[in-house]
């Protein structure tokens, strides 16, 4: 060692920078894998905590949102690729290390944050939340990710479309293997089409208002939005778009209740139910699995313009809190209860109009919790298929010859969907399907019917599906 080496002194130590927006993502995502959360709901009271203490602006909250949901939606295709930059199974790495990584690899492969910021800033996240010695570590992978662009990255870790079509198309597309076959089976047809379902599950979805009936009015929530920050609905009349970065919380409507958030597809299948053709009484309405509230806000509006009266019935006494709270100053008679579909209170016979909108496995609304598609097995469709089938089974007990039950569910899975309305209908009789296209004037690309399937990619909607049933004996 030469005599000026001796003398230099030794590199001070500096702390690592904090960076609150992504100390904000990496702390989501923790909460999203360590107790089972959704980001949907972790995010909200986040953000608001951070504008409060550190000063957030909108940009902070744009990015922060881009970070979390964006690593989450790409969650399969960055992991592979992960692991083609480590000598040892993902498994072995803890869990906070890999949601570094995936911040990281989120921001270098499927941001514009140049390379340099991308990698900077994760390695000080690292020396933050995981200390100096693993920070080496996320410097050395991210610095091989650097190496590639995403589309590069992903023809080196998924296999090749003809060798094995699912499990290039769950690589590239970010899903598990066993949803890719799922949704393909659902959706039928060749692979442009799987390929574009896949591909809208991981955009982000536009925030939907419903002008509730009777309490306000699209012309309402346009005026209020002005031009630029609202768009008319593409096929609910009761429909308002949100521009990008559009806060629903700041609109007086939906603060006092008069209007809500809910999706278009969610829409649709309520404005369904209530104008499916009916002969005789049309007094008392249904809503059989109302938590959280949304689809029975709809429905309490649009029966009160008729002058019938809605039971919402709910399960879960916090669910049917949130009901209640949605249905609050509805213009017409309603009453919210909280009971057990599969065990109801009520005498047979007792509706002309019913509603279910069964638990499911949740796959129709993958761009809204992107984490559920890693969450979800294919073992628990064999728990929500005895329910669901019980559930439209009492349904049409609970309306009168002659009465419509709409089933609905948030999955496109055929095992949810056709597979339950069949069996029921065979096992059951006295009741029979009829057309629900007609009650969706204006929707293209429909199918054969008589029931309907929404998709993301064709209609802008979540995979909302619904069945119209009228019971005859």
């Amino acid at each position: 060692m030469s005599e000026q080496s001796r003398r230099r002194p030794p590199t001070p130590y500096r702390r690592p920078k904090k960076d609150p927006v992504r100390i904000l993502a990496f702390e989501a995502l923790r909460a999203v894998d360590e107790r089972d959360a959704y980001a949907n709901l972790v995010l909200p009271p986040l953000l608001k905590k951070a504008r409060e203490k550190e000063g957030f602006d909108n940009r902070d909250a744009a990015l922060a949102t881009e970070l979390v949901y964006g690593t989450l939606r790409r969650q399969g295709t960055y992991d592979a690729i992960i692991a083609a930059c480590i000598d040892r199974p993902l498994r072995e790495v803890d869990p906070p290390v890999l949601d570094v990584l995936a911040l990281g690899a989120h921001q270098l492969l499927g941001t514009r944050i140049p390379t340099h910021a991308a990698v900077s800033a994760s390695v000080e996240l690292a020396r933050v939340v995981l200390g100096d010695g693993r920070a080496k570590f996320v410097n050395a992978v991210l610095r091989k990710i650097a190496q590639q662009d995403l589309d590069a990255w992903v023809r080196q870790v998924a296999p090749p479309y003809d060798e094995d079509a699912e499990d290039h198309l769950a690589v590239v597309h970010s899903h598990p293997r066993w949803i890719v076959s799922a949704l393909w089976d659902a959706l039928g047809g060749g692979r442009a089409g799987i390929e574009d379902l896949l591909e809208a599950d991981n955009e982000r979805p536009e925030v939907t208002l419903v002008a509730r009936p009777g309490r306000s009015s699209t012309g309402e929530l346009l005026d209020v939005l002005g031009d630029e920050a609202g768009l008319p609905g593409r096929w609910s009349p009761y429909a308002v778009r949100l521009a990008e970065g559009g806060e629903p919380g700041a609109i007086d409507a939906v603060r006092e209740g008069r209007a809500g958030v809910q999706d278009e597809g969610s829409q649709l299948v309520a404005i369904a139910l209530a104008n499916a053709p009916l002969d005789g009484p049309d007094a008392r309405w249904l809503d059989g699995c109302a938590g959280p509230g949304g689809k029975a806000a709809l429905l309490g509006a649009l029966a009160a313009e008729r002058g019938a009266a809605l039971l919402a019935s709910e399960k879960q006494p916090h669910r049917a809190r949130l009901v209640d709270r949605a249905l609050a100053g509805n213009p017409g008679p309603y009453q919210v209860i909280t009971a057990d579909g599969t065990r109801p209170p009520w005498r047979p016979g007792s509706f002309d109009r019913a509603l279910v909108d069964v638990p499911c496995s949740g796959l129709g609304a993958l761009r809204r919790r992107p984490e559920a598609r890693w969450r979800r097995r294919p073992e628990d469709l064999e728990s929500f298929g005895p329910l669901q089938r019980a559930l439209l089974t009492e349904a049409l007990k609970a309306v009168r010859v002659g009465g419509i039950v709409g089933y609905a569910t948030c999955s496109p899975h055929l095992a949810e969907t056709r597979v339950v309305v069949d069996d029921v209908l065979k096992k059951h009789g006295g009741a029979e399907l009829i057309d629900a296209r007609p009650l969706m004037p204006g929707v293209p690309a429909l199918g054969d019917g008589p029931d309907v399937q929404l998709w993301p990619h064709l209609h802008g909607t979540d995979a909302m599906y619904l069945a119209l049933l009228r019971r005859t004996a």
